[in-house]
């Protein structure tokens, strides 16, 4: 079901701040952005080998990363998986039982299709899953 690690969502509140922390420390570097103006966020990504991490940002104190960070803090905010035949995989979950929070795929960035898992059936872990459209 999974082919990889796509990405580990990191919620932020500076963009910049927060790269320049990664590039000192661990030597990486932002090599696209990406507003997400319906969702009020903005993403940057850092590649490492065949993943990356995925700086976010909230735009606007309305949203679920901004609501994150005030109550959680900086960090960690998802783990996301990359799959094959997103709508497939997801009938399979709810056959399992497994609780989403999408029903249906819908647009992430760079024109993935992503659906979250419930992180009530997932460890506590909010799990995102990918499809890559543009093969």
């Amino acid at each position: 079901m999974l082919k990889k690690i796509a990405h580990i969502g990191i919620a932020v509140k500076s963009i910049e701040g927060t790269a320049e922390v990664y590039k000192k420390v661990l030597g990486l570097e932002i090599t696209r952005e990406e507003v997400l103006e319906g969702r009020g966020l903005r993403i940057a990504f850092l590649p490492i080998g065949e993943s990356s991490l995925e700086l976010i940002e909230p735009l606007d104190q309305e949203n679920n990363i901004a609501r994150f960070i005030a109550e959680k803090g900086e960090g960690m905010h998802h783990i996301a998986f990359e799959v094959e035949d997103l709508e497939k995989r997801l009938e399979e979950l709810k056959e399992k039982g497994v609780r989403l929070l999408d029903q249906k795929p819908r647009p992430g960035a760079s024109g993935e299709s992503v659906a979250f898992i419930n992180p009530e059936s997932s460890a506590g872990l909010l799990v995102e899953l990918v499809e890559n459209l543009k093969k």
